[in-house]
């Protein structure tokens, strides 16, 4: 595995490098899901097809909108690196801020639709530093595929976009969120909950299960009063805080009110300090 820290570096290697590559980018703390996100690249790759697998690792602070959330993220590199080598990663690319971006970096990428809702409307300037970092990473890996988590529900339908209107020539693979045997969905955050917290936690899931099969209506309507106060009583009552909780068309973010293929229930919520997302689809 050859591990790049600066992106002079990373633009030698990728004009040197004469076959497709791949990319992976996370913020660190890695744990299943991000593998899960390699497994899935490599699943689409022919045996004989010579790509190269970029994982980039940056805790990028321009999508923090809470200096206390990004002092706080979790690290851990040597176990990072660890899990890249038994992934089998060819490229590790683990920059720092100062090479990232100049001191009187004055350009921004903004996405002024898709992200003015859910996580964008609690957490200003968060995709603002997103669709930065992203299209920053882009132009210096130049993947023809990119992999990212379904958890990530928003930034997805904003990176596909993102990807639409700039026209880059890239494949968006979305991965199934990967969840811990209790149904928690994995995430580098989980690494900051308390025992009693992680516990909890482990209910949001099976909150959303149980609040789908509140919806029976054979009209296809939604009953999303029911779906909410459902979710409200049972969440509230192990002391999380709700951010959001609605149901959205997975593609548009859009209120959705039908039962149809696109529909997504979504949550955010804090438990103390630490906000988690979670989401499940309401149509089998």
């Amino acid at each position: 595995m050859l591990i790049i820290k600066t992106t002079k570096e990373l633009i030698k290697w990728r004009n040197q490098c004469q076959h497709f590559v791949d990319l992976v980018p996370t913020m660190g703390a890695l744990h299943a899901g991000h593998l899960s996100l390699c497994e899935a690249i490599k699943s689409k790759t022919q045996p004989d097809e010579k790509r190269y697998l970029v994982l980039s690792i940056y805790i990028n602070p321009k999508q923090f909108d809470n200096l206390n959330d990004l002092n706080n993220y979790p690290s851990t590199i040597d176990e990072d690196l660890r899990l890249c080598r038994e992934s089998n990663v060819d490229v590790l690319f683990i920059p720092e801020s100062s090479d990232m971006y100049a001191a009187d970096t004055s350009v921004s990428v903004n996405e002024n639709c898709l992200s003015l809702s859910l996580c964008g409307a609690t957490r200003p300037g968060h995709f603002d530093g997103v669709c930065l970092v992203v299209s920053k990473l882009f132009n210096l890996v130049r993947p023809s595929r990119v992999a990212f988590g379904k958890k990530d529900f928003q930034q997805i339908a904003i990176i596909k976009r993102l990807i639409r209107d700039l026209s880059y020539p890239i494949e968006l693979i979305a991965v199934a969120t990967k969840r811990e045997a209790d149904g928690l969905a994995m995430s580098s955050r989980n690494l900051r909950l308390s025992k009693e917290q992680r516990a909890k936690s482990a209910l949001i899931y099976a909150a959303l299960q149980s609040a789908k099969n509140t919806n029976t209506s054979s009209s296809q309507e939604l009953c999303i009063d029911e779906i909410g106060r459902k979710l409200e009583q049972e969440l509230s009552a192990l002391e999380f805080k709700i951010d959001y909780l609605t149901v959205v068309n997975v593609d548009t973010l859009k209120s959705c009110s039908s039962l149809d293929s696109k529909a997504l229930l979504v949550i955010a919520c804090f438990i103390g300090q630490i906000r988690l997302i979670d989401s499940i689809m309401l149509h089998d």
